[in-house]
Parts: structure tokens; sequence; C-alpha cells
């Protein structure tokens, strides 16, 4: 990043926000950070906790065109978080994941090209591929909005990023887990064989400024990580707070969830460029002659296999303890302190 820019956080009062500005605010010479939320509460506790005069909050919505167009004036670079993420309130609510999910975030990408933003990353998640619930849809449109843009704007940088679970984050399985030991309630599990991608905080950030150093027009980019089912993630758990004979009831998969997490389609596999730590997937620049896409076929396509928390490297309990272990909401639990899920 070159000294003197003005970053846009979108949704930045979230687990992602308060990760990002932690890295920036130590590491990243800037004029301002301009914090963009709904949530007038979390964005006082942040201007307290950080107390940084180069901190600028903003309240409106992604929904709200007029209070977007109004916060990217003189921004230079944008990370767009904003999102409704939850699956169960989506499923319940699927009109309100478009409006925030899509629609908002093709409010966000209008106003930065209008206003000669160089730069734009979207946050998007593993359940926009092969989505099968209404977050992973809208999340899924949303992609197909960024890399629809990025086509369209020369002066504009769009790309996008995909991760997978974030670990303790806010609203995530793990605080859940560790409040019912706490609680000395029994741990309930909808399937111990299901995977999930294992992802810190630190990676997402990771993931991102890398997607800001790298990212072309339209491309999108994951990180590669490991994945564990969620039987050995509670096991661990329960090693590491002590409580190895803890009860865990099995209560049967929830409503729009997978066996396991698809970061990458198999079509995006063929296109994917392996970049070591991540992969990184061109946007199809075919022109609009739909014939092209309708006769045209990839033998390469039919013989590849997609990358997914089934098939990607494996924790043990022993790796999913050191995993855990990073984490600060972990080594607080295990020293007795009061710990809250991160961001």
């Amino acid at each position: 990043m070159t000294m003197g820019f003005n970053l846009l956080i979108t949704g930045g009062t979230g687990s992602f926000g308060n990760a990002v500005l932690g890295r920036l605010l130590r590491h990243a010479d800037f004029s301002e950070i301009r914090v963009f939320s709904r949530d007038e509460k979390k964005q006082d506790d942040m201007r307290k906790r950080y107390n940084n005069s180069k901190l600028k909050f903003y309240i409106g919505d992604v929904r709200d065109e007029r209070s977007v167009a109004a916060v990217m004036r003189g921004v230079d670079y944008v990370f767009h978080a904003a999102a409704l993420k939850q699956v169960p309130s989506c499923e319940f609510y699927p009109m309100q994941a478009l409006r925030t999910n899509v629609l908002g975030t093709e409010n966000v990408l209008d106003a930065a090209i209008a206003a000669g933003v160089k730069r734009v990353v979207c946050l998007s998640t593993d359940k926009a591929v092969y989505p099968i619930n209404a977050m992973g849809i809208s999340k899924a449109m949303m992609e197909k909005v960024a890399v629809a843009k990025a086509r369209e704007s020369d002066a504009t940088t769009i790309c996008v990023t995909r991760y997978g679970n974030v670990m303790a984050s806010r609203g995530s399985v793990i605080p859940l887990f560790v409040d019912q030991i706490l609680a000395q309630q029994a741990l309930t599990i909808t399937d111990p064989a299901m995977t999930r991608f294992m992802m810190t905080l630190d990676d997402a950030v990771d993931l991102v400024l890398y997607a800001f150093e790298h990212g072309k027009p339209g491309d999108i980019f994951v990180q590669k990580a490991p994945a564990a089912t969620i039987g050995t993630l509670t096991e661990a758990l329960k090693v590491l707070l002590n409580v190895p004979a803890h009860q865990v009831n099995t209560i049967g998969t929830r409503h729009g969830e997978k066996l396991y997490e698809t970061l990458l389609s198999r079509e995006e596999m063929v296109a994917a460029v392996d970049q070591g730590n991540y992969y990184r997937v061109a946007p199809d620049l075919r022109d609009l002659n739909y014939g092209k896409f309708v006769e045209l076929g990839e033998e390469r396509i039919s013989q590849a296999e997609d990358y997914n928390s089934h098939n990607t490297t494996r924790l043990d309990m022993e790796g999913m303890k050191k995993l855990l272990l990073k984490l600060p909401f972990i080594q607080n639990t295990t020293r007795g302190e009061r710990a809250v899920a991160e961001g």
C-alpha cells in the first residue's frame, strides 16, 4: 500500500474489520481509514478501543445508495465486508440476504467506480460454491456481480476473496462449544463426520491483503486451508479444557447445512493458478456470444475435482489442538480468563 491512502471498510465493525484494523494500525501508513456500518454501538466501542484520530466512523447501510456514495468520496481503496452471514437468518429472510449481499454489493461497486476508487476487494465465502442455502446463493450472486462489474470497469480493479469458517469469530461454533462446556451443558453437534475448513482471523486478513496486492480485475482468490471433522474439533476442545468425558449430543444436520464445504468448484480448479499458499482464478473473459458457453465444452472439466473440506489436508487431534491454541480466544479460556469471540 502506498503512503497517504484513504481506505474504506464496509461492515467494518465485524470480525474481519476489527482484525484488519489491528494489522493496519500497526504496520501501514495511511491518512484515513473509514469504518462504515449500521451499528452505532459497535462503532462507539471501536472508537474507544482504538482511540486513533485516523479512524473515521460513518453510519450507513450498503442498501442505501446515498450513504454509500457519501462515504466513498475521496476513498482510494475498499474492503467490502458488509454482509448478512448467518445461515438460519438468511433462510428465514432470503430477501434481506438479497438486499444486503447482492444489491448492497452493487451499490458499493457502482459508488466505487463513480468515485474513481483504485481497488475494491470483496469478501465472499465457501458457501457460495454449489450453494444450497440462501446465504450461499446470495454470496454466489455477489461474486457474479463483482466479476461482471470488473469486466466493465477500467479504472477500478475489483477482485474477490473466498474463505471458509473463521475460527472463534462471532457467531461461529467454537465459542458456542466453549460456552456449553463452561456451563456444564452437553455439546450439541449436528454430525461428527461433517468437515469444515479451519482458518483463523489472521488467515482471513492475510488472504484479503494478498488479493489487494496481487489481484487483477475479476480475480477470485482462495487460501489453501486444512479441515477437520466436527468430531475431531469437539474432542480437541474437550482435551484442551480438561473435560475429556464431557457429554456430546448429536442433534442431526440443520436445514441448509452441507456435509462438507467447497472453496473451488471443479470448473474453477481447471482454471486456477497455484500461487503457493493461494489459488487464483481469473475470470472467463470470453465475449457475450453465448453460443461459446452453450456449444463449446472442456474435457478437462470432466476430469477435474473440486477443492473441498473432504479432500484438503485433514487435521488429526494433535493438529487441531495446535491450531486451536493459536487463537487468543482459546488461550484466554485455557487460562481461566473470560474470553469473547474474536472481532
